[in-house]
């Protein structure tokens, strides 16, 4: 029997014994096993189970070797589950080798020095708060990457490290490392941190010559087994003759080096098989490269490509909004993601006036659930979360936080406003003053302090000040007044006591000039003030407050454990991945946040990368909905007016055509002159081609799939008709590439790749901005 019937023998068997039923492109993806294979596998559609399937198939039917087959995974919770469905699908088949791609090059380096040997030590992994704070030289403590970048930092920059600069270096290195990028390009990494790069050089230092062992990081891990394998081919074919298939999953999160490892694996077989959906490529910013994916047949001329793109997970409105809005990029393989699922009611948009009323809506509407694991609130960014614990804590409903960040609690600002409010308990403590002395009306110089600090009489700070220590004219009536304010404000609520501190007290305003000096961005400060006024909302006292961050903390850290309990969880869009949910809801979904401002930044090539990520992003977050999916925008935020995100609004226009016809006086209409803009195949470029498609329906809602063209201002955009000649190179914002084959007063017809040619309104394409030169 060929290897056909032994598929379809195999496919009947499972569905008797497992109640698994693969539809035909699943199948054709579990029997092609020879040779290279690019599985294009949209949100829902029965990757994991068909992967499974597939190595069940050559192990079982197939009579392949489970030793001599590797599958790598992205994350050691992928490689887990992976792992686990395996041996629930084939209990009686001998385990297969699962692993991340860490793991594998860990073992490679290992081997590596084993025989050479060499010691190394790796020094990444959990290392207590309290140990990294107290890692200074010649402590005694045991060498840990972070304690090792704290210290270079200090000698570096004059400072000390603050958590935000502490992950932005690391994920600095990360980017750098995964990228193979050699030292002479580090400096040209956009960073925030200052001394990155001079930062990096000596931490590479460090590690070869700081110690009598070679230190390693996780990072090195894959560029070091990347080194190896090139340098060592005793060790490369060994690796080689081990295996004689290789899976990688969710292959869009894979770096450079990460590539270069498995290429290297899987060069004398060539029988690798990459599972990944470009759609969903997300972290770019720590060196994932999507663009592998595009030009995989440039790798592999020979591969096959076959796209998954029926979603069983959610409703066909999630499926048919999900699957427009993705098409508004133009770097991707062109995908019509379908689902044959019912209808579970529409996508709800909810505005409210004002951000503070945002965590209380998402309350209520999760009260309401049956069952809290299946509710979800996902955000773009971590502070987002602060509220919301706040809110369901007061509420009462358990939540599970799958990312807890606690660098909130021990941001220097919350330091700063404790240390006001302890001014209003004793005025006699220089060293409290000494804290915030820089932050506040005033203006105390440090020799003024340090006169201060000399004097121990046990008297107030602000009487020593007016009467022992030379100032400033100016300075008198201000230190007059915020000794005052200090005292008036004794016994205040916690939430009025913090807007004095922000106004009166002048602590905003020496925010804002800390902003403008180091380049803190003024937005993340401000917001951390905003929350810490919601969670003092309704407590009596200063001491109240204290308590409850202390008490927020602890929530925090017990959220963590929380996972596979009754309650409802919080994730960034990030960690959302791979995770669905029966109810969803997105938040803070306001211009600035979702696409944030460096989104639109344009390349020289005028291509916008990062704008892309945020679309496949918000992409993400919209598929892991199965019934209910809530977007909430809010008007007003911190004072100021708020824009609701435009991929809201672009999700609204392709949910709900009859909203945009409603907004017509203030928004372009789809339809002008009679010409409507259409959704197909058209919709994003696939520069590395196609592959074979099997489907059982189509894609539904084509009104939904035309509503999608809604479209942002294109500072590239052609506006004069003159400029449009025949002959001339465009490129369309939906059809992509073109050549204009006609032109006059009303029409322009562009011809698309070879055949395809389109009568467009000359009107349409001027007034939308629809149309660049080439």
């Amino acid at each position: 029997m060929g290897n056909t019937g032994k598929l379809e023998r195999f496919l009947e068997r499972k569905r008797k014994e497992l109640g698994v039923h693969l539809n035909a492109v699943q199948a054709q993806a579990v029997g092609h096993t020879e040779g290279p294979l690019l599985l294009l596998a949209s949100p829902g559609s029965g990757k994991t189970t068909t992967i499974i399937m597939r190595i069940g198939y050559l192990v079982e039917e197939l009579g392949v070797n489970p030793e001599r087959m590797k599958a790598v995974t992205f994350s050691r919770a992928s490689a887990r589950d992976m792992k686990d469905r395996y041996a629930r699908f084939f209990p009686s088949l001998a385990p297969v080798d699962f692993s991340t791609i860490h793991s594998l090059a860990f073992e490679v380096v290992r081997e590596h020095f084993r025989k050479a040997g060499k010691a190394f030590d790796i020094i990444e992994g959990a290392l207590d708060a309290e140990e990294e704070a107290g890692g200074e030289k010649g402590q005694g403590l045991p060498l840990h990457k972070r304690i090792i970048l704290r210290n270079l930092f200090k000698e570096i920059v004059g400072e000390n490290a603050t958590d935000d600069n502490m992950e932005e270096l690391t994920t600095y290195i990360s980017y750098v490392k995964n990228k193979l990028l050699p030292p002479e390009e580090w400096s040209t990494v956009k960073t925030d941190v200052p001394g990155a790069a001079r930062i990096l050089g000596e931490y590479e230092r460090f590690k070869r010559t700081g110690t009598d062992k070679l230190l390693l990081d996780f990072d090195d891990m894959l560029t070091l087994g990347n080194e190896l394998l090139a340098k060592d081919e005793a060790l490369l074919r060994r690796y080689q003759r081990r295996y004689d298939y290789v899976l990688t999953d969710e292959s869009q999160d894979t770096s450079m080096v990460q590539h270069a490892i498995i290429e290297k694996l899987a060069k004398s077989h060539r029988n690798l098989c990459v599972v990944a959906d470009d759609d969903q490529s997300i972290y770019s910013w720590r060196g994932a490269e999507p663009s592998y994916l595009l030009n995989f047949k440039e790798v592999y001329p020979e591969a096959a490509t076959l796209f998954m793109e029926q979603n069983y997970r959610s409703s066909r409105e999630i499926v048919s909004a999900a699957n427009a809005f993705i098409k508004r990029n133009m770097n991707r393989y062109a995908k019509e993601m379908f689902t044959d699922n019912g209808s579970s009611g529409p996508i709800v948009f909810k505005r409210l006036n004002d951000y503070r009323e945002q965590a209380k809506f998402v309350v209520r509407e999760a009260a309401k659930a049956e069952k809290l694991s299946e509710v979800a609130v996902l955000y773009r960014n971590n502070a987002s979360s602060i509220t919301l614990m706040n809110e369901f804590d007061r509420a009462g409903i358990p939540f599970y936080m799958k990312d807890a960040d606690n660098r909130f609690f021990s941001h220097w600002i919350i330091e700063d406003v404790l240390n006001f409010m302890r001014m209003t308990y004793t005025d006699k403590r220089a060293d409290i003053l000494e804290s915030i002395h820089l932050k506040m009306s005033g203006y105390i110089s440090k020799h003024q302090m340090a006169v201060l600090r000399s004097i121990e009489n046990g008297e107030s700070v602000f009487d020593n000040l007016l009467r022992f220590v030379q100032l400033q004219d100016y300075q008198v009536k201000l230190l007059e007044e915020a000794r005052n304010t200090f005292r008036e404000m004794s016994g205040m609520p916690p939430r009025h006591a913090i807007r004095v501190i922000r106004t009166r007290l002048g602590y905003e305003k020496a925010l804002e000039k800390m902003c403008e000096r180091l380049g803190f961005r003024k937005d993340y400060l401000i917001g951390i003030l905003n929350t810490l006024e919601d969670i003092a909302e309704g407590l009596e006292t200063m001491a109240d407050f204290a308590a409850r961050l202390k008490y927020l903390e602890t929530v925090l850290r017990g959220a963590k454990s929380r996972r596979g309990q009754n309650a409802v969880t919080f994730s960034t869009f990030h960690s959302s991945k791979g995770l669905e949910f029966d109810q969803v809801f997105m938040v803070d979904l306001i211009e600035g946040v979702i696409p944030a401002k460096e989104d639109g930044k344009r390349g020289a090539d005028g291509s916008a990368p990062l704008m892309e990520e945020a679309v496949r992003l918000f992409y993400v977050g919209m598929t892991r909905a199965r019934k209910s999916l809530t977007m909430i925008t809010y008007g007003q935020r911190d004072g100021e007016q708020t824009e609701e995100s435009s991929f809201m609004t672009a999700v609204r226009d392709i949910a709900e055509p009859e909203w945009r016809e409603k907004s017509e006086g203030a928004r372009a209409s789809l339809t002008v002159n009679g010409f409507k803009l259409q959704f197909g195949e058209e919709g994003g470029s696939s520069r590395a081609g196609g592959g074979t498609r099997f489907k059982s329906s189509t894609a539904s809602s084509a009104a939904g799939a035309a509503a999608a063209a809604k479209l942002e201002a294109n500072p590239n955009a052609v506006q004069d008709l003159g400029a449009l000649a025949a002959g001339a190179a465009v490129r369309h914002r939906v059809f992509g590439p073109g050549v204009i084959e006609s032109v006059d007063s009303e029409r322009i017809a562009i011809r698309f790749g070879t055949s395809n040619v389109k009568e467009l309104s000359a009107a349409m394409c001027l007034k939308m901005g629809l149309l660049e030169l080439a």
